[in-house]
C-alpha cells in the first residue's frame, strides 16, 4: 500500500513539471510575438505620418528637451546683466558713450579717449604726407634714368640709383608707419569698449567703493642688530598702515 502511494506522488509531480514546462515555452512564445508586434505598429504610425506631423512632433520634444535645461532667472539678475552688457555696446558705437553711461572718472576717461583718437590721425596725416613726397621723388627718377626732379624736396641727395634706392626704403617705412597706426586706432577703439565693460562689471557684479578700510596706528619698530645701531634702543616709535579690501 504504502508502495503504491509513493508511486501515485511520484507520477503527479513528474506530470505537474511537464506542464509547466509547456506554460513556460508558451509564455516565452508570445512574448516576443507582443514586442515585435507593438514595434510594428509604432514604426507603421511613423510611416504613416505626414511631413508636418512628424515636423510637430520634433518640435514638441525639442522645446520638451529645452525646458529641462532651462535655467531660469528673476528680474533682478537680468537687469544686472542688461546693466553690464550696455556700456560697451555703446562704446563700439560712440567712443566715451559707455564710459558715461557707467559714471565716475568719466570726465576724465572721455578726453584721453578722444586725445588717442586725434593723435592717431595726426600721426597718420604725417606718415602719409611724407609717404606721397618719397613715392613722387622716387617715381620721377625711375621714369627719368634716376635725375634729380626740377623742384626736388631732397636737395641733399645727388643723381643715381643709390639716391633712388634711398627714396624707395623712405617711401616704404613711412608706408608701414601709416599703415601700423590704422591697426592701432582700431585697438584703441577696442580697449575703450574692453575698458568699458570690465567697469559696468565692477560696478554692477562687485563692490569697489572707496572705503579700503585704512588702519593707522602706532608701534614699535625692532632696530636691526648692526654695529651703526645704538645698542641702549633696540625700538623706535613708528607707525603701522593696514589695508583692508
Amino acid at each position: 500500500m504504502n508502495r503504491l502511494l509513493i508511486i501515485f506522488l511520484l507520477a503527479l509531480g513528474v506530470m505537474g513539471s511537464l506542464q509547466a514546462q509547456e506554460l513556460d515555452s508558451l509564455r516565452r512564445d508570445t512574448i516576443p510575438k507582443k514586442v515585435d508586434s507593438l514595434a510594428i505598429d509604432t514604426a507603421g504610425a511613423r510611416a504613416t505620418e505626414t511631413r508636418r506631423e512628424r515636423r510637430q512632433r520634433e518640435r514638441l520634444e525639442r522645446e520638451a528637451q529645452e525646458e529641462k535645461q532651462t535655467i531660469f532667472k528673476d528680474s533682478a539678475r537680468l537687469a544686472l546683466e542688461a546693466m553690464s552688457v550696455r556700456p560697451w555696446k555703446q562704446s563700439l558705437k560712440v567712443p566715451g558713450w559707455g564710459q558715461i553711461t557707467n559714471g565716475g572718472w568719466w570726465w576724465l576717461k572721455v578726453p584721453v579717449i578722444y586725445g588717442g583718437f586725434v593723435s592717431a590721425v595726426l600721426v597718420f596725416e604725417f606718415n602719409n604726407r611724407y609717404y606721397r613726397t618719397y613715392r613722387s621723388e622716387a617715381q620721377y627718377r625711375l621714369n627719368n634714368n634716376h635725375a634729380i626732379p626740377p623742384n626736388t624736396n631732397f636737395p641733399y641727395l645727388e643723381a643715381g640709383s643709390q639716391a633712388t634706392d634711398r627714396l624707395i626704403a623712405g617711401m616704404d617705412y613711412y608706408r608701414r608707419s601709416r599703415d601700423l597706426t590704422i591697426l592701432v586706432t582700431v585697438g584703441w577703439w577696442g580697449i575703450q569698449a574692453v575698458e568699458a565693460y570690465v567697469t559696468s562689471m565692477l560696478k554692477h557684479r562687485w563692490d569697489i567703493s572707496d572705503d579700503l578700510g585704512i588702519n593707522i596706528s602706532p608701534t614699535l619698530l625692532q632696530q636691526p642688530a648692526t654695529s651703526l645701531a645704538y645698542q641702549n634702543r633696540p625700538y623706535a616709535i613708528g607707525f603701522k598702515v593696514g589695508f583692508r579690501f
